[in-house]
């Protein structure tokens, strides 16, 4: 028989070609015999003709080239080649790249991909979880764009072993610190209340903080820091020693020279004048040996940062300052922070019911991270302090500490530390070392 014959692969590319080009064809409401390619015109405007059942036409026109072209059997291939290709709407990328092949909708407009929010990393030993009793600087120095909680619970735990040359180097163990608070923030308002369930006054931190708009103007009511001496204002957490020192100790537990207190106070913060920084107010007094409430005290502090590695300040407290004044200290004060560095010092004089006094403090630590993440740390620390008594009765006292603090993000750090020190009341110095591990949430 003289048929005309084709083989199976140029009917199953006829087939698809077919198939492809009936929807644009119905789409143009002509027959498939009737369509043809004129010259000059492509393919694809012969048959996109628009959208049938959401399907778009092809976008090309090797179907149509297809279907007009007589079948041979040498084009057989290309023919199954075109028509396959034609199944899938080519895609836009990068070569080697994949890339989906569901474009946007036609008419509607694409919807803005979200950005995920990253929170920085925090580095070692730095501070921005303290509550403000500690750092009242912690949400001011904060990133402008860093979402601040309405509420927030956070504490500390900080365990402690030492052994004491004064006590044969007996150990001991105790739980120096059991911190926890809550605090809110709020456009104008911040308030907080903070417990140490280690200690036997119960109660930390209890206060509100006004402040207008600009944050320049500020003032404080409850029991807070009062503004006397940079060693006793520094968190506990932001030091890299265990205590605050012989001086402080000596200063505010045995002669109530500041601390916290009950009180009033107003702040006043102008970061364009160099950072400076008005502190000053009045405070419920101390008790006498018999336990009697003595006057109000006063206390003021005045500091500046020059540029962004130093601040520099003084301070003054006055016991019953609205009485004879017989006790009273004053102190000025330096930090300098540069890289992992930091050194400060403090030189503090005034007067005591024993008489003048003076005392010098300095510290200095290097914080060294470890390891890729940075989230580890190591922290050597020194320090050095005198106090000298130069009334009718004269003394001195001293510490040297040195230790090495290890570090874990904002969140842990272990301190190991040894002391030789002549306490007010030892007859000889004396060594003591302690290890102290601390977390807080």
């Amino acid at each position: 028989m003289g048929g005309w014959r084709v083989d199976d692969s140029t009917r199953r590319g006829l087939l698809a070609a077919v198939l492809l080009g009936m929807p644009a064809l119905a789409g143009a409401g002509t027959p498939a015999l009737e369509t043809e390619v004129s010259e000059g015109e492509t393919a694809e405007d012969t048959l996109s003709g628009g959208v049938v059942d959401g399907v778009e036409g092809p976008e090309s026109g090797v179907a149509a080239d297809a279907a007009t072209e007589g079948p041979t059997g040498d084009d057989s291939g290309e023919v199954m080649e075109g028509a396959l290709a034609e199944a899938v709407p080519p895609t836009k990328g990068v070569p080697g790249e994949q890339v989906s092949p569901v474009g946007p909708v036609p008419g509607k407009a694409a919807e803005p991909v979200a950005e995920k929010k990253t929170k920085k990393k925090k580095k070692p030993g730095e501070a921005q979880d303290d509550s403000l009793g500690e750092n009242p600087d912690a949400l001011d120095d904060a990133p402008a764009d860093e979402v601040r909680e309405n509420l927030r619970v956070f504490g500390r735990v900080f365990a402690r072993a030492s052994a004491d040359e004064r006590e044969k180097y007996t150990r001991s163990l105790s739980l120096a610190s059991a911190r926890v608070g809550v605090s809110t923030s709020l456009s104008n308002l911040e308030a907080e209340v903070t417990a140490d369930l280690a200690d036997d006054n119960l109660l930390k931190d209890a206060f509100v903080r006004l402040a207008d708009d600009s944050k320049r103007f500020r003032l404080y009511g409850g029991q807070f820091k009062s503004p006397f001496l940079q060693r006793r204002l520094e968190s506990s957490w932001d030091l890299p020693i265990q205590g605050r020192g012989l001086v402080e100790d000596y200063l505010t537990d045995v002669h109530q020279l500041g601390g916290r207190r009950l009180g009033l106070m107003g702040e006043v913060r102008l970061k364009d004048v160099w950072g400076l920084k008005v502190s000053a107010g009045l405070f419920e007094g101390g008790k006498d040996e018999l336990g009697v409430r003595l006057k109000e005290d006063a206390a003021a502090r005045v500091s500046i940062r020059p540029f962004k590695a130093l601040t520099l300040g003084v301070s003054g407290y006055v016991v019953e300052a609205l009485e004879v004044v017989t006790k009273y200290a004053y102190a000025g004060d330096a930090e300098l922070k540069l890289g992992g560095l930091t050194l400060s010092g403090e030189a503090v004089a005034g007067n005591l019911p024993l008489g003048p006094f003076t005392a010098q403090l300095l510290l200095t630590s290097y914080t060294l991270p470890v390891g890729s993440s940075k989230e580890w740390a190591l922290q050597p620390v020194l320090g050095y302090e005198a106090l000298q008594l130069r009334g009718d009765v004269e003394g001195k006292g001293y510490a040297l500490v040195g230790g090495l603090n290890v570090l874990l993000s904002d969140r842990f750090k272990a301190q190991f530390q040894a002391e030789r020190a002549l306490r007010p009341g030892d007859e000889t110095a004396a060594l003591e070392y302690s290890l102290q591990l601390a977390t807080r949430f």
